[in-house]
């Protein structure tokens, strides 16, 4: 849930951007070409990012000409002077950054020491561009706490001293594109926030900011590692393993990396996960007036556009602002200095009520962040409530724009974009539902097995020996369910007893695969499935034989989806780590790319229940019956190795 406040207002903020801007074409001063192909990887890279300028904290010497913790207190400075607030007004301080000038002690430390500040309460967060929420959500806090209080939060990076070209000289100038990428994407600069309550506010005529919630949530045991530094490249040595810092550089454990395969599924489960916040109350009915949005590549508009449009949170474009082009993404402190720009130049726009979204999504080890301000008229007494909006019901308008190839479905496993109207709600709730599920999937030891490269060819054996059984019974329920329907539902038995016709014989090909893996067992009758499969097999037995079960579209939500969503991410893992032939993946193969036209029937079935529901209960019963059923075959998966569970 996230962090409601009752008494904490925005007084200012504040930024600093080191030196002068630089060009796309005055970059390689500062971070200079490595190799023949850095020149090519740099205009690729550039075309996409949209980033036109940028600053840099050291000079095109590589020499440093203003250090993290100093840019962090110019950004401080700027801050309290719009506030007309001095440093030892201070009772409370945070940082975030990915690190500051030294390893030891915490940044936060280093910064008041740097402004020579009187003794307050600091904490220093440690993460990547998300660190910037987890400081505000903590001085928030602080200030909730003690409301005639002032609390900042400041966030500050420099990975220029990174990018330096010296930083190469050991791999021999040589390194691989995901250590090159960061080079022409990240830059440096320090944005700072005051917060305080409502009798620490200036006592004039116009407008001001109060914190409504902060949210932020980690997803880094869902998802391998996605940004880094430290580790090898592949990620399994520390560099503080290595005999000395030389040994580790040679061996690239001191190059900054992203793995961009990774980076559609971290905006999939940031948007889902707004989703979720607009579908519990937390989002205002009326919609939001203006958004910032951290991203780091102008690439990744249309995928945040298109993914908030398919769960039905659209934004208008025209309500979208950032300065990415013309500041560059400074990571940690991008929300902040973004925030500190948008007052400055957008206040007109402002009215009260209106209400402004900040999203910061993190690709370390996947962390959503969210921050929603509201504008007040500062000659209203302030208002000392902390609730969730009310709940959002309908769309808002939206630019279209084109789906990038590789961008995720906010609501899986169905694209409620192509749905009709009313099956908003219920499509809505059921990606809850979904991402909940997929998320524990994801840490089940078999699915922990798969994603660390440990699981066995014996495992994978184990694993469809328990599985051909559960499949085998999924035509069965469902004509039996479609026996079940009677009188205008019909029509819609027909459609399930096509659905289970073509499924009838699925568990044959599964079976051959389990042949074909090494499994020993010839007779499909003496295979016995684990207690999770039991217990989903009897709970869809026992509802398919009541009347009009029509509940079962929610069971298949949820078991199709799976292989739509979860399937065709094991795939290329487990080719990679089992000595597999090919014709032991096929079931997986077959499933991965057919689910989404069975759930294409699924959409239609669907449609045909809620036209034919006069008491408004068929969608209650879908819900149910997916919730049960995806804790069914979550069960299921754990239960492949019950020893480890």
């Amino acid at each position: 849930m996230p962090a409601a406040y009752s008494n904490v207002y925005l007084h200012a903020a504040g930024m600093f951007l080191p030196g002068q801007p630089v060009d796309n074409a005055g970059m390689d001063a500062y971070v200079a070409p490595l190799n023949r192909l850095s020149e090519r990887i740099k205009r690729r890279i550039l075309a996409e990012n949209g980033i036109r300028q940028r600053h840099y904290a050291i000079d095109d010497q590589g020499r440093t000409v203003h250090s993290n913790t100093a840019m962090a207190v110019q950004a401080i400075d700027d801050c309290l002077a719009r506030a007309g607030r001095a440093r030892g007004d201070l009772a409370f301080l945070a940082s975030g950054s990915s690190g500051g000038d030294a390893l030891m002690p915490g940044f936060a430390s280093m910064i008041q020491g740097e402004m020579a500040a009187p003794p307050m309460e600091t904490l220093s967060v440690h993460g990547v561009c998300a660190a910037s929420v987890g400081a505000l959500q903590a001085a928030a806090l602080a200030v909730e706490r003690a409301p005639d209080s002032l609390a900042l939060a400041v966030a500050s990076e420099m990975p220029s001293r990174l990018f330096k070209r010296s930083r190469f000289a050991a791999q021999g100038y040589d390194t691989d594109f995901d250590a090159h990428f960061l080079r022409w994407m990240l830059s440096d600069g320090a944005g700072a926030v005051l917060l305080g309550g409502p009798r620490a506010l200036p006592q004039a005529p116009g407008l001001r900011l109060k914190l409504r919630w902060t949210h932020l949530r980690s997803f880094a045991g869902d998802y391998p590692v996605c940004m880094q530094l430290g580790l090898t490249p592949d990620r399994s040595t520390s560099h503080l393993d290595f005999a000395a810092w030389g040994d580790a550089e040679a061996a690239g454990a001191l190059s900054l990396r992203q793995d961009i395969r990774l980076l559609p599924h971290l905006f999939d489960v940031c948007i889902h996960e707004y989703a979720h916040l607009a579908h519990t109350g937390w989002v205002p009915e009326r919609g939001i007036d203006h958004f910032l949005c951290h991203y780091s590549s102008e690439r990744f508009i249309p995928v945040v556009d298109e993914l908030l449009d398919k769960a039905r949170l659209g934004i208008a474009r025209e309500r979208w602002w950032s300065n990415l082009a013309w500041r560059g993404n400074t990571g940690a402190a991008s929300i902040f200095v973004m925030l500190s720009e948008f007052l400055d130049k957008e206040s007109a726009r402002l009215s009260p009520g209106d209400t402004v979204l900040c999203f910061i999504p993190e690709s370390g080890r996947f962390t959503a962040g969210y921050m929603l301000l509201e504008v007040e008229d500062a000659a209203r007494p302030c208002d000392a409530t902390a609730r969730p909006a009310a709940a959002r019901t309908a769309p808002q308008e939206t630019a279209g724009t084109d789906l990038l190839p590789d961008a995720g479905a906010i609501a899986p496993p169905h694209d409620p974009a192509q749905a009709p109207e009313a099956l908003g709600p219920l499509l809505t709730e059921l990606a809850s539902i979904w991402q909940d599920y997929r998320s524990r999937v994801w840490r089940t030891p078999l699915l922990q097995r798969i994603r660390t490269g440990r699981l066995q060819v014996a495992d994978y054996v184990r694993w469809t020996g328990h599985w051909i059984p559960q499949v085998r019974e999924g035509s069965l329920w469902m004509r039996e369910g479609a026996a079940s329907l009677t009188g205008d539902y019909a029509a819609l038995a027909a459609l399930i007893d096509v659905h289970a016709g073509e499924e009838q014989n699925d568990f044959r090909i599964l079976h051959q695969d389990y042949l074909n893996a090494g499994g020993t067992e010839t007779d499909i009758t003496r295979l016995r499935r684990n207690p999770g499969g039991e217990a989903l097999n009897a709970y869809l037995h026992a509802l398919a034989a009541t009347p009009n079960p029509v509940g079962l579209l929610g069971a298949i939500y949820i078991i199709e989806g799976t292989g739509q969503r979860i399937v065709p991410s094991l795939l290329p893992l487990l080719r990679a780590s089992l000595q597999l032939p090919p014709d032991a993946l096929r079931f997986l193969e077959y499933h991965g790319a057919n689910d989404e036209h069975h759930l294409e029937r699924w959409l239609m079935a669907v449609q045909m229940v809620m036209a034919l529901d006069g008491t408004g209960t068929a969608a209650q019963a879908i819900v149910r019956t997916a919730r049960h059923t995806a804790a069914l075959y979550l069960m299921q998966f754990e239960q492949v190795f019950p020893e480890e569970f």
